[in-house]
């Protein structure tokens, strides 16, 4: 018995789903050491389904220069797609590390070997809030479709316009910024009106050890109104995903 392949289909799925691993290799929560890398694959390799038929072009050229080439674009694509989802789902832990800042927990780093980086104690719990509201509310659904979509704007085999990365990326650096001080802002003003209450306070009050009151005042305020930014999270992580989706589809053309 022969079994015979369509080469343009099956050279299409497979440039397919290297594009999707290199998104999944970059953008949390797929990126995590939990999730393994034959996981990665495996999901990859089956959303590649949902598009290997309709990604090819008929007659791809199949030369081992092309090939390399074709596959070098599908990993660069797929890095940009997920640098971009990354930095703006990185705002919620941003804004967890803003609160550190300010209220005194910043000296408390850990090295976090999931996703390999350093993490503050409150960035590390909004950054775990945040996974779990992405998957409680079906987003990284919506993400992954996203993703999936843009081979309807840029088949496998066609150049992207590198001119529209900058602006994506510009835009998302400045949502990052804003997201992560819109969540951060009531919690931080609180903190630096207590600053300011304890400053006088020692200038009242000379005799007052200034660092033995500040850092536990600061430290119980912190825990006590940690939940001011709490109910912004599902919000907020909706607006990411809707955000992560719009960037992804204005970097292949869509808009």
């Amino acid at each position: 018995m022969t079994i015979t392949l369509a080469g343009d289909a099956l050279i299409g799925y497979l440039m397919a789903s290297v594009r999707i691993v290199a998104w999944l290799a970059i953008v949390p929560p797929f990126s995590t050491r939990a999730i393994p890398v034959t996981a990665k694959v495996v999901v990859a390799l089956a959303l590649a389904f949902a598009v290997g038929p309709s990604v090819a072009p008929a007659g791809m050229a199949s030369g081992v220069p092309q090939l390399i080439l074709t596959t070098l674009t599908q990993v660069i694509i797929g890095l940009a797609l997920g640098f971009v989802t990354y930095m703006l789902f990185s705002a919620i832990a941003a804004a967890g590390a803003l609160i550190d800042v300010f209220g005194g927990f910043a000296l408390a780093q850990a090295f976090d070997p999931l996703s390999m980086n350093m993490n503050t104690v409150f960035g590390k719990f909004h950054q775990m809030l945040a996974t779990v509201l992405l998957f409680v509310t079906g987003g990284h659904l919506l993400v992954l479709g996203g993703v999936v979509k843009t081979f309807s704007f840029l088949p496998v085999g066609e150049m992207p316009e590198i001119g529209g990365f900058e602006d994506v990326v510009i835009t998302g650096f400045g949502l990052f910024f804003t997201i992560a001080v819109q969540i951060a802002l009531p919690l931080i003003a609180v903190l630096f009106i207590t600053d300011l209450g304890l400053a006088l306070l020692t200038k009242v009050a000379p005799q007052l050890n200034a660092i033995n009151v500040m850092f536990p005042v600061k430290v119980g305020l912190t825990l006590l109104l940690l939940g001011m930014s709490l109910p912004v999270l599902p919000e907020a992580t909706r607006r990411l995903v809707d955000l992560a989706n719009e960037a992804m589809s204005t970097m292949v053309g869509a808009s």
